[in-house]
């Protein structure tokens, strides 16, 4: 089976790229922007790269997948929400919203699949516990981007979800931000989440999607929900690394989505917080470290 990952240089890119060039079984290609970023990923072991495919350049993505024909394409580029360019109405609409939508029509004519990642942010957090009948209610650019950008047609597949894990440039997430504190942080009680470790997100394609499953449409892939304050209490024990985490309770929201369509599809159950804070330690003391 053949893979293309289109911004393996990401934090779930980056996750999927090493997953399954590590396989046997798969014939993996990644593609980032620049030779910089491809030059990181080289350090890491893997050569399997292409440079200079660009997202807003819809010529270089053909030119990858003319050339690569793969079976499955996974759209792992947006612009996230840390980022102060996820403010611009424009760049994010072009990434976000416009691009899946050119990569679904390109995977069509070349017979790929599409795997596009949406993101639970398309809700406010206000009920928690979304299914994919519920209304999107998102208030900022981001999430409103990203929900523009959903492929449910042509027989792709778009998965709403959210992703924790160690990044190969700066560390700008939630869990390079809490290895790199010393002192004492908050962790919120009263903030859910339902995502995963970026690199159980690869372990799950691999185990259900790619075993000819054919899953197509828009899916909830969540966890079962913890708080941000229980989650990186965890991470703090796994890590060993000691540092004191203040319960906050005043903070509170709750973007966690029920995935039991998904799970009934599949027979899916996701592993449990301890088995999955396991997966990304194992990951990170392999290539981080």
């Amino acid at each position: 089976m053949k893979l293309l990952i289109i911004g393996a240089n990401g934090m779930l890119g980056g996750s999927l790229h090493r997953y399954f060039s590590s396989d046997a079984g798969y014939q993996v290609m990644g593609s980032v922007r620049s030779l910089q970023a491809a030059d990181r990923i080289k350090i890491m072991g893997f050569n399997n790269i292409y440079c200079q495919v660009e997202a807003s350049k819809p010529p270089s993505i053909i030119t990858a997948l003319s050339s690569f024909k793969p079976d499955y394409v996974l759209n792992c580029v947006g612009i996230i929400k840390q980022l102060s360019v996820s403010d611009s109405p424009v760049s994010s609409i072009k990434i976000n919203s416009l691009f899946p939508h050119e990569l679904a029509e390109i995977c069509s004519e070349y017979k790929a699949k599409l795997i596009h990642f949406s993101t639970d942010c398309v809700f406010s957090g206000e009920t928690g516990y979304y299914q994919e009948s519920d209304i999107p209610d998102a208030r900022d650019i981001y999430g409103k981007s990203k929900l523009l950008g959903e492929v449910d047609y042509g027989g792709h597949l778009t998965l709403r979800t959210s992703i924790i894990g160690h990044e190969i440039d700066s560390p700008i997430s939630l869990i390079g931000w809490f290895l790199s504190q010393k002192n004492s942080i908050n962790g919120y009680d009263k903030a859910i989440f339902s995502g995963f470790p970026t690199v159980y997100v690869a372990e799950f394609l691999d185990r259900y999607v790619f075993n000819g499953e054919n899953i197509s449409g828009l899916y909830h892939f969540s966890s079962d929900p913890i708080s941000k304050h229980e989650l990186l209490k965890i991470v703090n024990e796994k890590y060993s690394l000691g540092i004191n985490i203040q319960r906050n309770i005043e903070f509170k929201i709750d973007r966690s989505l029920n995935s039991n369509l998904l799970r009934k599809e599949l027979s899916f159950t996701p592993p449990s917080w301890n088995e999955l804070v396991d997966k990304m330690h194992r990951e990170f003391l392999e290539y981080f470290v």
